[in-house]
């Protein structure tokens, strides 16, 4: 057991009371210590020391300081190195209204962040503030825990690998399907995880191909088993998937190929709309609403246009027109 009058315990002790945000009086550290005030100071410059250290290779820029009115020494930029209660609190919110993982999983995944994030003197006060939300958070239908397959899936990518997957298919049947897929991507959107990938074919030459010059989308928990082909994609630089690009320009995770389209909007804020579609500009503006050009992906854009109401008009391209028109005529029958 550590000798509590060494100078190791005594300058670990200060240390931890000053990353707890206690104050540090000389006379009652010397008092306590049985040592001379002396002692306390160059304990005190050796913690300083350290951090100085510390500040040269990492974000920590936590000082220690003499406060005149409570006359001790105090450690600053703590909120700088560690996350403040607010950004906690937030982060906290944002994973639980999420609803991405199991409520063991979730509940894991916020008490550490807590533990490892906040002072200990608010992390009863924290957890008091999202108790309630942990306590009333409901877990998707699924339940599945996707484990370590997030991370894993990440290094396929980094490394290059084409996998071979089987999946189960989104019909009531639950069909199960083998694929070989060039992973380039995990996306996060609406409760889910999801794998972005190109579907691969073998050519004549026998070599893997895309079997379509846009991705697929895969939710991770219904990738049921998946290994490594042995085989490597090549990915030129200028060909390169761009994660952020492409998310810009999709909507509810419904992949598909690329097009441009605008519509007419009639409603209050047209600020929610440019925040939903990242790629949208107001082409052209009137007392009677405005016109919007966007890139987008796939047929999710529909299932979004749907939801506005009457306060959009597919303009172009006539095709997807046609086709929105096509569809309220069908929900309209539903109530003939």
């Amino acid at each position: 057991m550590m000798d509590k009058q060494s100078k190791n315990f005594r300058v670990l002790d200060i240390y931890v009371r000053l990353c707890e945000g206690k104050i540090i009086n000389k006379a009652e550290e010397a008092a306590k210590f049985g040592v001379d005030a002396r002692s306390i100071q160059r304990d005190i410059d050796d913690i300083r020391a350290f951090l100085e250290e510390r500040s040269m290779n990492v974000t920590d820029v936590r000082k220690i300081e003499y406060n005149y009115l409570q006359k001790g020494f105090v450690m600053t930029g703590i909120e700088s190195s560690i996350m403040s209660n607010s950004e906690i609190l937030a982060i906290s919110k944002i994973l639980l209204g999420s609803r991405a993982f199991t409520k063991k999983h979730m509940y894991s995944i916020i008490d550490k962040m807590i533990a490892g994030c906040v002072p200990r003197k608010n992390l009863k006060l924290v957890s008091d503030l999202i108790a309630n939300e942990k306590f009333h958070y409901v877990e998707l239908r699924h339940k599945t825990e996707i484990g370590d397959m997030l991370w894993e899936m990440g290094m396929e990518i980094e490394e290059h690998n084409l996998l071979e997957i089987t999946y189960e298919k989104q019909i009531d049947a639950k069909e199960m399907v083998k694929r070989i897929i060039q992973p380039v991507a995990v996306l996060f959107s609406e409760y889910y995880f999801y794998l972005n990938a190109y579907i691969m074919k073998k050519d004549e030459k026998n070599a893997y191909v895309h079997a379509y010059d846009y991705p697929t989308i895969f939710r991770l928990d219904r990738i049921h088993t998946y290994r490594k082909t042995g085989d490597k994609f090549r990915v030129p630089y200028a060909d390169r998937f761009e994660e952020g690009e492409y998310r810009k320009r999709l909507q509810f995770m419904f992949a598909g190929k690329l097009i441009r389209m605008q519509f007419c909007f009639t409603g209050n804020s047209v600020d929610a709309i440019l925040d939903r579609l990242p790629t949208a500009k107001v082409i052209q503006e009137d007392e009677g609403g405005c016109v919007i050009d966007a890139e987008v992906y796939g047929r999710g854009i529909l299932m979004w246009l749907l939801s506005q109401g009457t306060m959009v008009e597919v303009l172009k391209p006539e095709s997807f027109r046609e086709e929105m028109k096509k569809t309220l005529l069908e929900m309209l029958a539903k109530y003939d």
